[in-house]
């Protein structure tokens, strides 16, 4: 029968394991084999144990917890994005502690000195971060791993998407599907993804529709600015036959603009979006879009931040470029399947 009173060595002799073990699973620190972990992890949530998590860190000097900033909370992508760090971070017994930054680089700077003292380390997102925002804001021996940032740094490991390529791939689909004046709904001028993926529309359009000009409206990852995009796209004396969207949110805002109007899509104009946000698969017709697996981004980026908290890591900081996959669905008006992105090219390695 659990009590409130449970102590770690209820669990250790519960377990048939030594109080050291139940430490070691519990803190994290490896050292104990995925069957005791299991176990302990079993009987610790079965008599309901819990730390006394001041008492743990006056002694280790450690919160057990990880920081995660992120421009914002709102939105598929973030909410996947945070439950792939999640997961990783309670498989190691870490807790997670979030903040947003959506309102300008005070911000930014105010949610990353709050979690100082109160995590053992940080994930970072945001485009307002650059070397100067790191020195200024964050203490010299808290680990930091940044997401999606343009940041070269020999002290933070980054951890990148290759939007660029991503997008390369798929405005080179639509050509390939016999559309020449393909529309480009941008993203917010600052965000590296979107700088990312304009390059790509620019350098697929340049190799693939030479004599096709440049046809750029701009967004700002919202579905409503895709909604006010489409509706921009059908005011043109010329309409494009296809649009791509530099994320999946901007295109369903677009899909609807498109739907009001009583726009064939694909029949009409071929669209696309990128990240493949659940919802991608469920609008109708079934989004096309670049596949971004969001969650498997937060869950590498955690584990690079727990292999940081461990002081015998020596693995020096570099950029990790994840390649994307483009999902081929009803809204470009071909066969429904993955292509690897970009095609006929290998990956770029992690450098």
């Amino acid at each position: 029968m659990a009590t409130k009173n449970t102590t770690i060595r209820d669990v250790a002799r519960e377990a048939k394991v030594s109080v050291a073990s139940v430490s070691r699973v519990l803190n994290g620190t490896g050292g104990v084999t995925p069957e005791t972990q299991r176990i302990v992890r079993e009987v610790a949530a079965r008599l309901h144990y819990v730390p006394d998590n001041a008492a743990r860190s006056l002694i280790t000097g450690r919160t057990h917890t990880i920081g995660a900033v992120l421009p914002d909370l709102y939105g598929e992508f973030f909410s996947e994005l945070i439950r792939g760090i999640d997961l990783a971070a309670r498989a190691r017994g870490l807790h997670l502690l979030v903040s947003s930054s959506h309102d300008g680089v005070e911000a930014a700077a105010a949610a990353v000195r709050a979690m100082r003292g109160r995590v053992d380390g940080m994930l970072i997102l945001s485009e307002y971060v650059d070397a100067t925002f790191l020195e200024d804001n964050l203490p010299a021996n808290l680990p930091a791993v940044l997401l999606d940032s343009p940041v070269k740094s020999t002290r933070f490991p980054v951890l990148n998407i290759d939007s660029r390529a991503g997008a390369m791939a798929m405005v080179q689909h639509l050509i390939d599907k016999g559309r020449q004046n393909v529309a480009f709904i941008a993203g917010p001028k600052n965000n590296f993804d979107a700088q990312q993926r304009d390059k790509g529309y620019r350098a697929a359009m340049a190799k693939y529709a030479p004599d096709a000009p440049l046809n750029i409206v701009a967004g700002d990852f919202s579905e409503e600015s895709g909604y006010r995009a489409g509706r921009e796209l059908l005011a043109q004396k010329k309409r494009p036959d296809a649009v791509f969207a530099a994320n999946d949110m901007m295109a369903v805002g677009c899909l609807y603009a498109f739907k009001e109007a009583d726009v064939d899509v694909p029949g009409d104009i071929a669209l696309a979006g990128f990240d493949d946000i659940l919802i991608a698969r469920y609008v109708t017709p079934p989004l096309s879009t670049v596949q971004v697996r969001i969650a498997d981004l937060g869950r590498i980026a955690l584990e690079r931040l727990a292999a940081l908290l461990d002081p015998a890591d020596t693995t020096p900081a570099s950029v990790q470029t994840l390649g994307c996959d483009i999902v081929v669905r009803e809204t470009c008006g071909a066969n429904a399947g993955v292509a690897p992105s970009p095609r006929k090219r290998k990956r770029p390695p992690s450098t």
